[in-house]
């Protein structure tokens, strides 16, 4: 409301910075963020960057007279199966993968790149994979195409740039050959639903499938951080 003074706190020092760091520059442009968040600053909103909040007990005592948390999930869940630890020089967790190449820490990819995920996360590694030198790179999700939690364009975006999509598949476990990632093996299920629209991930009893790959992205979920 109006005569209301108005602060945000930020962790990053800029604002936006989730969206700076996590979303790619092809899809995002930062002078697009900019604008943007400078639309809400522009109204006389306070900005303090840089500073974490550590206690939400002792920002209650500073006396506001309201507090709204709109942290996010900023956290990628990573994918605990058989060979994860064995082969982890050569699996990244999307959204940590995706602050990386933003600041520069990483400038090349395997040349065979799998992508575990079907939301816009996934549609990110993949298509930033691309650019990054990926020669063969694929997503692999556990739902149907239909089900997919990115959006329509996003998956227009990463076919029309090459990249296959199989869904239902579900990962079994990282191969690997005396420490060095050499592929993934993939159980392959269908969406069957119960009367109240409940989908569930049945077997479809074919053989397990075996994608070689050099490189893994996983983009199965996010959590608080």
């Amino acid at each position: 409301p109006l005569g209301y003074h108005v602060t945000i706190f930020e962790a990053d020092p800029k604002a936006g910075g989730f969206m700076r760091t996590q979303v790619p520059r092809f899809r995002l442009p930062e002078e697009v963020i900019d604008e943007e968040t400078g639309y809400i600053l522009d109204l006389g909103v306070e900005f303090v960057g840089g500073r974490r909040i550590e206690s939400m007990k002792s920002l209650l005592a500073e006396n506001w007279d309201a507090v709204f948390v709109g942290c996010g999930a900023p956290r990628g869940r990573d994918l605990p199966i058989p060979g994860r630890e064995e082969a982890a020089a050569h699996i990244r967790v999307g959204l940590d993968w995706l602050a990386n190449v933003y600041f520069g820490h990483v400038a090349q990819v395997g040349r065979r790149v799998l992508v575990l995920g079907g939301g816009n996360t996934a549609m990110d590694c993949c298509r930033s994979a691309r650019r990054l030198g990926g020669e063969s790179v694929k997503v692999l999700v556990r739902s149907t195409f239909e089900d997919m939690k990115a959006s329509p364009w996003e998956k227009e975006d990463a076919m029309h740039e090459g990249i296959p999509i199989l869904d239902c598949r579900v990962p079994k476990a990282f191969l690997h050959e005396n420490g060095r990632l050499v592929g993934m093996s993939f159980e392959v299920v269908k969406s069957v639903y119960d009367e109240r629209g409940r989908r569930k991930l049945v077997p479809t009893g074919e053989p397990d499938e075996i994608h070689d790959c050099d490189e893994v992205l996983i983009a199965v979920g996010q959590e608080n951080a």
